[in-house]
């Protein structure tokens, strides 16, 4: 079995916040601050040091691609920059076996004083290429990068979205084994994010290793099989990409899937129902952080009725991570037109597949009645403010509503609908 190509064990980066003296002090400023300090019998102050990774460790397969995500500060610059021999480990080892491509920031390697062309070969020579394999790449990296008409212009003077886009053609079609790509590709239109995230599907399809950090979920729970959460330095989840990124973001919204009261007189609800249990599920009954876009998910809302006055009926109401009110429905089943039998209950709304859109969806569960006889208003028996939360991801195979459009679609949904077309 072949080794790993990329191998990290205990890598950790210590970093020193501030600076020992004031960089403006003239020689004679620094020679009185330091005999002030001795006369006076003062220590300096010691400097702030902070880990921007602490024990992180990992492997990489060949033809793997491998998202890497977590809030800023949780050291994925800082990891990719070690990768890249940028600079070096405070402690831990970080070995790869193979040619690296990079794409840490617009332009990187570019200098602003050469043309297009001219980097093309400067890069591609730093690679280790021949000029002959860099001019036999050179038309498609041009096509790809739109930026035909101006390759003979020096670079300081493209816009950041002409500098991201040859920037990324040369790291793609220069035929590194190994390609790490940092937030770069927010930079581009979604024309271009669409082909470069096609792009780098071709090179793992080669047999070719990518490493990308992004703080798109959707394109890289797409893009990658695989996922890393990186927090405060430290490795938090590794697995499969859509878990990942469903722990992620419920992490931010302080939501998880399953929340239960086992104590039924703090559940939330009131004299005449309490809500004990929510989860969410797929169509087996299994708890599910996050789901297919193509795949019906249930909300499944467990209650204990205390009092049989009067109706009441199980609600949802589902809401975006942008916080707008995606849909709200009530079990309308005759059921439910009678007051419930005393004692437990368990209800699942199904939300159908191909309805949602991609992203966080957080969804308040709740058990209401109507008002007065007569009366449409509906009375809040008990409910539960964000209450649960899923992911929906779309594995881009060209069956959802989207067809292969890699981009993202707005709004809280996107149903699939039958079209019907003809020729006049």
């Amino acid at each position: 079995m072949p080794a790993p190509v990329i191998e990290v064990e205990d890598l950790a980066k210590q970093y020193r916040l501030g600076q020992l003296q004031a960089g403006y002090d003239t020689l004679r400023d620094t020679i009185a601050h330091g005999a002030s300090r001795l006369l006076k019998r003062e220590r300096r102050p010691q400097p702030e040091r902070i880990w921007a990774l602490d024990g992180v460790s990992f492997s990489v397969e060949q033809g793997e691609v491998l998202g890497i995500i977590g809030p800023n500060g949780a050291g994925k610059s800082t990891l990719l920059k070690i990768l890249t021999r940028i600079t070096a480990p405070t402690r831990g080892s970080a070995v790869i076996r193979g040619r690296v491509g990079s794409l840490l920031e617009v332009g990187t390697g570019f200098h602003g004083e050469l043309t297009g062309r001219e980097n093309i070969y400067l890069n591609g020579a730093i690679l280790g290429m021949t000029r002959r394999e860099i001019t036999r790449k050179l038309p498609d990296i041009v096509d790809f990068s739109g930026v035909e008409r101006f390759i003979d212009t020096p670079v300081k003077r493209y816009s950041s979205g002409m500098y991201v886009r040859l920037a990324f053609s040369v790291a793609a079609h220069l035929e590194p084994e190994i390609l790490l790509v940092d937030e770069v590709l927010a930079v581009g239109d979604a024309e271009f994010q669409r082909r470069c995230l096609g792009r780098m599907e071709e090179l793992s399809g080669h047999g070719r290793t990518v490493l990308f950090v992004s703080h798109q979920m959707q394109v890289l729970a797409r893009l990658c099989d695989r996922a890393i959460l990186l927090r405060e330095g430290r490795v938090v989840q590794d697995g499969p990409s859509e878990q990942v990124v469903a722990r992620y973001l419920q992490a931010e919204g302080g939501t998880g899937s399953r929340r239960v009261w086992p104590d039924l007189q703090t559940a939330p609800g009131g004299k005449r129902v309490r809500i004990r249990e929510v989860r969410v599920v797929d169509e087996s009954g299994r708890l599910v952080d996050s789901v297919d876009v193509r795949q019906p998910v249930g909300i499944e809302i467990s209650f204990t009725v205390l009092r049989d006055d009067v109706p009441v009926f199980p609600r949802i109401k589902v809401v975006d991570r942008e916080g707008n009110n995606a849909f709200t429905t009530v079990d309308a089943s005759p059921v439910w037109s009678e007051p419930p039998a005393l004692g437990d209950h368990v209800a699942t709304a199904w939300i159908p597949g191909n309805l949602l859109n991609e992203g966080l969806y957080t969804v308040e569960p709740g058990i209401a009645s109507l008002g007065a006889l007569g009366s449409s208003k509906l009375v809040h028996q008990a409910r539960v403010p964000d209450g649960v939360a899923f992911h929906v991801h779309d594995p881009g195979e060209g069956d959802t509503a989207k067809g292969r459009y890699a981009g993202q679609f707005r709004g809280s949904v996107r149903p699939l609908l039958e079209w019907t077309s003809e020729r006049r």
